[in-house]
């Protein structure tokens, strides 16, 4: 009678993140996700020779493992949205972690390159795409005012992943023969399974809590009032057929909302991210090659990653805590922006080092500078877009960020071999970081600020917000008017949904009034604000 439907999802007030909690555990949920998704397709390198040796193929050819599992996890963004829309998190999380295990068991069975493909590359990239999106959309559900170390925190899974996985990965190669090691590493990643496990539904209390409610009140009316039994049971009849009409229409729900475009923030963000992507990942998959064309022996040159992934660790729990700070997250934007102008000059004043010394000094304010820009990228498209569209646009920005992954890479790679000068290319990636940092710092200023202040403050009319409990009595009257002609019923039970309904727009408009106890008058906003939930406004209604 007016009041939300908790079926129907319309709770009374919006759930609050609890900011701790059982946000603890999704948040090394997320971390170890997070980790497998970015770590695992670096670490399968360390079984390409032996692929090579087996498959008499080129190390390009073994390359394309990695890249298919990476072309997975970015291009399969709309496709993760629509489900996790459609079915939930916690699903697709779990059907994930089983693609991804099978991925890796069955490439420990194949006899060919092309079913490594598709094994590895496309079931176990697949899989990962699976866990890593909504892993990220639970982690905003969960975490409000401290949602900024969440994600640094949970973005700092990467480097600790790539650290540990291929070292273990050359353990068990040596031990186990890359089958052996496939198989132990598919064992692994039935860990996403338990992560996805713990992704528990922050509303799932709520909606039990208001379901029991519904049912007292429902109770209540039910039973009969002297003579007026039989015009109680039609009535309740009559309601719960408005309710079912007022339900069909419901079933529309958005697999993929692409209403997020109208967004300037979005479009800003999506556009700075293409080109920064375009340049991010350049410099470390160049690095190693040219300390070694500079005469830095190959030890020394592959612990430069180690360096980059130790700073990184740190940078990004680090840089979560600062972008928590009162007076620095309304300005998110900009200190992401800051970031990858960072990343962007390390790039170009290092694009000269020519010792071992200036690469480790470059290396140190990159693994700064990539961590900041890690941690900040999901927390600011999560302020642009907030939680409730944040699914829809995780998937689309991923989507993109494929093309430039494809784009950035080759292009670098294939500019070294024509020009045989690295120098070059790290001007070039690191004129492309800056040139994402620029758009979005300005483009943020002047069309996202002064946007704001052009805008008229917005009027202060109750009645044209979400609807007052009397609007949706009457708009109850009218749906059971409708269904009732549609379906052809009888005569005297629509009139008795009317007159129930009817009945129900006096009864609140009453309460409205300030006659009633227990809640202060208003609509369902202010009641949640000031605390009041379904059993106060049953009791109520028993007075």
């Amino acid at each position: 009678m007016g009041r939300p439907d908790p079926e129907e999802g319309q709770l009374p007030a919006p759930v609050k993140p609890p900011d701790g909690g059982w946000g603890w555990i999704v948040l090394f949920g997320c971390f170890v996700i997070t980790g497998f998704s970015y770590a695992f397709p670096k670490a399968v390198s360390v079984y390409f020779k032996e692929l090579m040796k087996d498959f008499h193929v080129g190390y390009s050819d073994t390359a394309w493992i990695s890249s298919i599992m990476l072309a997975m996890l970015y291009g399969t963004g709309p496709v993760c949205s629509i489900m996790v829309n459609q079915f939930g998190c916690r699903p697709v999380m779990l059907i994930g972690g089983l693609l991804a295990s099978a991925g890796m068991i069955l490439a420990s069975f194949t006899t060919n390159i092309i079913e490594l493909y598709l094994t590895a590359g496309v079931l176990t990239g697949l899989g990962m795409a699976l866990n890593f999106q909504p892993s990220l959309i639970m982690l905003g559900t969960y975490f409000d005012k401290r949602r900024p170390l969440a994600n640094g925190l949970a973005a700092a899974g990467s480097p600790v992943f790539l650290s540990s996985l291929s070292p273990l990965g050359q353990v068990l190669l040596e031990k186990f023969g890359w089958r052996g090691g496939f198989l132990i590493m598919g064992g692994l990643l039935l860990n996403c399974c338990t992560c996805g496990a713990v992704m528990r539904p922050l509303d799932m209390g709520m909606k039990r809590k208001m379901g029991k409610a519904q049912d007292k009140y429902e109770a209540k009316e039910m039973l009969p009032i002297g003579g007026k039994s039989e015009e109680g049971i039609s009535t309740t009849d009559g309601t719960k057929k408005a309710k079912k009409a007022k339900k069909k229409p419901k079933k529309g729900k958005k697999l993929l909302d692409f209403s997020i475009f109208s967004n300037r923030g979005f479009i800003i963000y999506t556009i700075s991210k293409f080109i920064l992507v375009l340049g991010l990942f350049v410099p470390p998959i160049l690095l190693v090659n040219y300390a070694k064309d500079t005469g830095v022996p190959d030890t020394e040159a592959a612990f430069l990653l180690s360096i980059i992934g130790f700073i990184d660790i740190f940078a990004r729990p680090a840089c979560g805590m600062v972008a928590g700070l009162k007076w620095v997250r309304p300005h998110v934007a900009y200190l992401f922006s800051f970031s990858m102008l960072f990343n962007g000059l390390t790039d170009i004043c290092s694009a000269r080092a020519s010792n071992y010394t200036g690469l480790v000094i470059f290396c140190v304010f990159f693994g700064i500078s990539y961590g900041m820009v890690g941690a900040l990228q999901f927390e600011v498209l999560m302020a642009i877009v907030g939680s409730q569209k944040f699914s829809s646009a995780i998937g689309l920005v991923l989507l993109i960020e494929a093309f430039a992954v494809l784009i950035g890479p080759p292009s670098a790679g294939r500019l070294v071999d024509a020009l045989k000068n690295y120098e070059v290319i790290f001007y070039l990636a690191g004129s492309e970081v800056v040139l994402s940092a620029l758009f979005l710092a300005v483009a943020s200023y002047c069309c996202l600020n002064r946007g704001k202040k052009k805008e008229p403050p917005p009027e202060n009319n109750p009645s044209a917000g979400g609807g007052s409990d009397t609007e949706e009595a009457e708009s109850d009257v009218q749906e059971a008017e409708e269904h009732s002609s549609d379906n052809h019923q009888p005569a005297h039970s629509t009139d008795n949904a009317v007159v129930a309904a009817n009945e129900e727009a006096n009864h609140v408009a009453e309460e409205q009034s300030g006659e009633g106890g227990g809640c202060p008058a208003g609509d369902r906003e202010v009641l949640a604000r000031d605390g009041c939930n379904a059993d106060q406004m049953v009791e109520r209604d028993s007075f």
